[in-house]
């Protein structure tokens, strides 16, 4: 079958958080909430989170999940007292465009795909404005769905279902480019759509990967 779409992940795959998101925008958060956050510990309290993350048992959006996962992170730093408060409001500052900045590979290949006459989705567990996303980014895209729209969260079947509809495209004719393995390739490859998965840190070396988004040109 002839591709007609290609549907992008947002968060660590077209973009990365800014400044106000990583480290030093923690401590000065923790600052702010009467916490003392040490940015060195930034990298393994984030990856502790993780290991503790839980979905929703019916994957549902549940924004009191990353809640709690940026209160795990602000803990790991040493953060002692209120850190729910500080917790929603860098969960809130996720919510906002001008927060993230574009991979340098984002821009042209979306420009070369659209070039090649192919629709453009985006689709993100998040529940970030994405129309305001694509307007201050300067993005040219054909559709896009939060897990916050929808109502469900990847890997669930019908946020990508309902993101073809909105494409117009048959599983088939699709392929999903996205930076988790069980989110976005397992996901979409169970609907019979297929999948790129985006691997800019070499965290999956067992499966095959593309580590900067224009090596997708060659693949479709």
């Amino acid at each position: 079958m002839a591709l007609r779409a290609v549907v992008f992940d947002v968060d660590f795959t077209l973009a990365k958080p800014g400044p106000d998101l990583g480290p030093e925008g923690y401590a000065r958060l923790g600052s702010r909430h009467g916490l003392t956050l040490d940015p060195g510990r930034y990298d393994d309290a984030r990856r502790a989170a993780l290991v503790d993350l839980e979905r929703h048992p019916e994957l549902d959006h549940d924004e009191e999940i990353w809640i709690r996962f940026t209160q795990r992170i602000i803990e790991g730093m040493g953060g002692a007292g209120d850190t729910y408060a500080a917790a929603c409001e860098m969960e809130g500052a996720w919510a906002h465009a001008h927060h993230f900045e574009l991979y340098e590979d984002a821009v042209p290949t979306l420009d070369a795909l659209r070039d090649r006459g192919l629709k453009l989705g985006l689709l993100s567990n998040s529940a970030r404005d994405l129309d305001e996303f694509v307007g201050h980014h300067g993005l040219s895209v054909d559709a896009v769905l939060t897990s916050r729209a929808h109502g469900k969260t990847k890997p669930h079947e019908t946020i990508f279902r309902r993101m073809l509809e909105l494409l117009d495209v048959a599983p088939p004719d699709a392929v999903m480019v996205g930076d988790t393995i069980e989110d976005d390739v397992d996901g979409a490859t169970a609907i019979g759509m297929r999948a790129v998965l985006v691997d800019r840190e070499g965290r999956y070396d067992e499966r095959d990967s593309i580590a900067d988004l224009r090596a997708l040109l060659a693949l479709i």
